[in-house]
């Protein structure tokens, strides 16, 4: 679990998932074909997508960090 919650960014997201709606919100702005709102609100989820995917990786670094510490002492 994330570290903080991040708010509006889906924070029941499991890390493997948000990656996968940022992919996917990538490859359509990538792609194009959006109305300039389309394409800021999917430039908006996808910050949103990406501070939760750092959260995890972020409180994933905490614990193993922790562990290693546990295992020094």
């Amino acid at each position: 679990m994330p570290a903080k919650k991040t708010a509006d960014a889906a924070p029941e997201l499991s890390y493997e998932e948000a990656r996968e709606e940022l992919v996917r919100v990538v490859r359509t702005l990538e792609q194009g074909g959006t109305t300039l709102d389309e394409s800021l609100a999917l430039w908006e989820r996808g910050e949103k997508l990406a501070t939760l995917c750092q959260e995890w990786l972020d409180g994933a670094r905490q614990r193993l960090d922790a562990a290693i510490d546990a295992d020094q002492d």
